[in-house]
């Protein structure tokens, strides 16, 4: 229980008269620098390597990653001077390809990926070190460094095979997505049609493999049966990278009270996402709305209203959003999705995921760039956690699990490559 100062209340009570954010509270900054200089703050989740290609071509290879990035023509979320100002002490690069693209491709442009944050990371050494292990991470942060860890976005992104599961393992990835958006042959989406009920035999032996291999399973993405054929296949803890809780928000991606209870069983982290569509399920109702709308109106490249009139759709579009603005979204309501899984799943059972430079800069207020961690921290703070609590929720949790991902891979090291599933005790169908 936190014992607040007469002082510090009254502070706050003028904080909330004045409309002041909860982290002009004096004494917070100092707090949290303390918090994070014992525990490092990771995302779960960061998409720089990705947008960097689509928007940078070439350039992406030797762009200037040290500072002003949110001040490009189209603003980045990161870069390295905000990254120290959000005292970041590791970060889950995503390592994501469309799952549009044939799966030999998928691989060709993973493998790309990958090099792209090595790349990076070797840029600028003084700033980034590669970590493949929770100790990896700690050790760093001691340094003074960012831990730099890789997750693989996606399923599709092995074209079925483990031995591509293996080599992404060989080069760092520590954890794969079983799905992204699209259902694959082994794995349901949560925003496809499903098609196994979860996951296959085969999927399973992606689980068992992962395990094996002391590799994450990240459950973002993937439909209910899918978390639910994965939480009862895993030995280690699963994570969600980039997920929030369903019953704040209604979207499919977001993670239902019935299985955070199975995460909090298996010992596994939901990591908060900030994505406006997954923190409000106003916003999540009226951007379903706006995207009908637009196709209703004809904004390329649907056909409608306006067939062939592309100058005229545009401003139907904008004129109906003009009348109908998008709901706001706020750094409040993401700390009310990490409550509520706090609540239902235990505080050792949640972690942060952005989706920085993944959701367009449609962000909550408050939440700009990866220099805004303090803050969010600081609203949990305010709402009466603990330090202790608060160090679990940015880095503590996340480091348990991976430790604890590790120790099953330890145990399974007798395991040949591809019999892991001999090692699993676990229904062959979800």
């Amino acid at each position: 229980m936190i014992r607040w100062s007469t002082a510090t209340l009254a502070v706050m009570a003028l904080t909330l008269l004045m409309g002041v954010p909860a982290a002009a509270v004096p004494g917070d900054d100092a707090r949290i620098a303390a918090i994070l200089a014992r525990t490092p703050l990771i995302d779960g989740h960061n998409d720089l390597a990705e947008v960097l290609r689509d928007r940078e071509g070439e350039a992406r290879w030797t762009l200037d990653l040290t500072r002003d990035l949110d001040k490009r023509p189209v603003a980045y979320n990161t870069d390295i001077a905000r990254l120290r100002a959000g005292h970041v002490g590791g970060q889950f690069w995503s390592v994501y390809v469309s799952a549009d693209l044939p799966p030999l491709q998928q691989v060709e442009e993973t493998l790309e990926q990958i090099d792209l944050v090595k790349s990076f990371v070797g840029r600028y050494p003084h700033d980034f070190a590669l970590a493949r292990t929770a100790a990896d991470v700690r050790r760093i942060h001691a340094q003074g460094r960012i831990a730099s860890l890789i997750g693989v976005e996606g399923g599709g992104q092995i074209d079925a095979s483990l031995s591509v599961l293996r080599a992404y393992h060989d080069l760092g990835a520590g954890y794969l997505t079983l799905t992204h958006v699209k259902t694959i042959a082994w794995a349901d989406s949560a925003t496809d049609d499903p098609k196994h009920d979860g996951l296959t035999p085969f999927g399973l032996a992606v689980v068992a493999e992962l395990n094996r291999l002391g590799m994450l399973a990240d459950l973002s993405h993937v439909s209910e049966t899918t978390m639910r054929a994965a939480l009862r296949a895993s030995k280690a803890p699963v994570i969600f990278s980039h997920s929030s809780a369903r019953a704040l928000d209604d979207h499919p991606r977001n993670v239902s009270d019935a299985v955070l209870k199975l995460v909090a069983a298996n010992g596994g982290v939901v990591m908060v996402n900030y994505a406006p569509n997954y923190v409000s399920d106003a916003y999540r109702r009226w951007s379903a709305e706006a995207a009908a709308e637009k196709t209703r109106l004809n904004a390329p490249p649907y056909a409608g209203l306006f067939v062939g009139q592309p100058v005229e759709a545009a401003a139907a579009l904008a004129a109906w959003q003009a009348a109908h603005p998008a709901p706001i979204v706020t750094l409040a309501m993401v700390a009310d999705h990490i409550d509520h899984i706090a609540k239902v799943a235990g505080v050792d059972h949640v972690g942060i995921g952005s989706d920085f430079d993944g959701v367009d800069n449609a962000l909550p207020q408050g939440l700009g760039g990866v220099d805004t961690y303090p803050a969010l921290l600081a609203e949990l703070l305010h709402r009466g956690w603990s330090d202790a609590d608060v160090a679990k929720v940015a880095g503590g949790n996340i480091l348990r699990a991976m430790a604890a991902a590790e120790a099953v891979a330890v145990g399974m090291a007798a395991v040949p490559p591809g019999h892991a599933t001999l090692a699993i005790d676990a229904p062959v169908s979800p």
